[in-house]
């Protein structure tokens, strides 16, 4: 068996996995890959990157880059132009991100589910009656990133953004045996609610959730980074218009994007939880 095969097969033991990715000081731990991955060593970067290969599936070949200064300017690298055209159907409503399709569905009683028989509270989600009427009887889609993968997301239609909140938590690991065994884990850690209003009037929500390791969110209209340590205002007023498409910002660690449209829209045909889909490609329908 080969190295990446005797990893996999340690690793994918279940309780090896939850152990080794949960049961430890998360905060410290994250903290420091925070300041680690911004060392721009040229042997700390290499050794990195390589056993971020290792254990993973990394391809760097659409990087925009060929060198990287750190492990964090691998994880937040930019693709080559032209690698994620949107879809220009303007019934269409894309995929923020590239992602693996998590649990989806109908938004019932004000609950969603992060797997199945394991539902929670959109209003413990968003924090907003408001916004969670908005929401209702509506559709969502749980997106989730990869370590390996692309980390920046974008508007997924022509949108007007009025507010961002930014909900302070805890970073536990958001895989699937994680989602198994955390009851409402993404009401638990730290997230951002990115409020947007199509031309047409409808709500569509972005809730992008931080994980383990780096656990930051930079959006570039902000312009700052949202993390553990971030101080003064959680809420912050937008007016801002964005292209479908349009760079939003990114995570500076795989994790998870929860996208909420209003009744009325419906998924694209051939979205099934599992798989994978990429930034741009259809994701649900207007009506």
């Amino acid at each position: 068996m080969t190295v990446k095969g005797l990893i996999a097969a340690f690793t994918g033991q279940e309780n090896i996995n939850f152990l080794l990715t949960n049961r430890i000081p998360r905060a410290a731990v994250t903290r420091f890959m925070g300041w680690f991955s911004k060392v721009e060593n040229p042997l700390a970067r290499d050794v990195s990157i390589a056993c971020w290969r290792l254990f993973s599936d990394l391809d760097l070949s659409e990087a925009k880059k060929t060198e990287f200064k750190s492990l964090h300017d691998c994880f937040t690298r930019e693709l080559k132009p032209g690698l994620r055209p949107c879809d220009p159907d303007p019934a269409i409503v894309a995929s923020p991100s590239d992602a693996i399709v998590g649990a989806h569905g109908a938004i019932r009683d004000g609950e969603l589910y992060q797997i199945k028989g394991a539902p929670y509270s959109l209003i413990d989600l968003v924090g907003d009656r408001a916004l969670v009427e908005k929401h209702s009887n509506g559709r969502f889609v749980t997106l989730r990133l990869t370590s390996s993968m692309y980390h920046r997301f974008h508007a997924p239609y022509d949108a007007h953004i009025s507010r961002v909140s930014f909900i302070h938590g805890d970073v536990w690991n958001v895989n699937p045996i994680a989602l198994k065994r955390i009851e409402r884990l993404f009401c638990k850690n730290e997230r951002a609610v990115i409020e947007m209003q199509l031309a047409s009037g409808e709500a569509l929500t972005l809730v992008p959730v931080a994980a383990i390791l780096v656990a930051s969110i930079r959006l570039h209209f902000l312009d700052r980074v949202l993390n553990a340590q971030s101080r003064g205002p959680a809420v912050f007023p937008c007016d801002v218009r964005v292209g479908k498409g349009e760079e939003l910002g990114w995570f500076e660690h795989g994790s998870t994007i929860i996208v909420l449209a209003p009744e009325g829209f419906e998924f694209c045909d051939g979205l099934a939880e599992g798989a994978r889909i990429r930034a741009g490609q259809p994701l649900l329908r207007k009506p």
